[in-house]
């Protein structure tokens, strides 16, 4: 499972807000969305936002194991 909480604690340390980065380009109101609900992003959203943050991509997204309820829930789709 993709999580991106790593991302909301890296924003915090530099005090980078959402705001910011959707004023400045970074990002676009889909791409925010999809990674509060840790959906999929492209690695040509994922490369700016690390710049903007000067960080590299393991302080922004981690991967977990899938929950057999979360395995069970990507089947139905």
């Amino acid at each position: 499972m993709i999580d991106f909480s790593p991302l909301w604690a890296t924003m915090k340390e530099k005090g980078v807000t959402q705001y910011r980065l959707l004023q400045d380009g970074i990002l676009d109101n889909r791409s925010l969305s999809a990674l509060k609900h840790d959906k999929n992003v492209t690695l040509l959203t994922l490369e700016p936002l690390c710049k903007a943050l000067d960080c590299t991509l393991d302080a922004i997204v981690r991967f977990t194991e899938d929950t057999e309820n979360e395995k069970e829930e990507d089947a139905a789709h």
